[in-house]
């Protein structure tokens, strides 16, 4: 087990999904924000309409989890609840994404993650 990477991300991915959740139930925010909000960092994919090259590089920059990370301490520290719940709304989506398997952009084409080569890496998960 503890030699499979590719399954090791995806382990970690979820217990991050869940810890992210736990945080915005306990936190007592919106449901109706978390339902509004979580496929909005794939609006990030629009650049994949100029290019390649462009859409990996936007697409990467909205999938950063230090971004969402960064927000919650700002929205912490000035007391902006609805800032937290964009932000741990945001890392959510991101966890569940890598927990599907998707990761980071490639500026090859859509599906070369890096995920995927350390599946390749590490063979099929499994």
């Amino acid at each position: 087990m503890f030699t499979r990477p590719a399954w090791l991300i995806r382990l970690e991915a979820g217990s991050l999904l869940c810890a992210s959740v736990a945080l915005y139930s306990h936190l007592h925010y919106s449901w109706w924000v978390f339902g509004l909000l979580f496929l909005a960092p794939d609006v990030f994919m629009i650049g994949y309409l100029v290019n390649v090259r462009v859409g990996a590089a936007l697409y990467n920059v909205g999938h950063l989890i230090c971004i969402p990370l960064t927000l919650f301490g700002y929205s912490w520290w000035a007391g902006k609840p609805l800032v937290a719940a964009v932000a741990i709304t945001w890392f959510s989506h991101i966890v569940f994404d890598r927990l599907l398997g998707y990761g980071l952009k490639y500026p090859t084409q859509f599906k070369d993650t890096h995920l995927q080569r350390v599946a390749e890496r590490a063979g099929a998960i499994g």
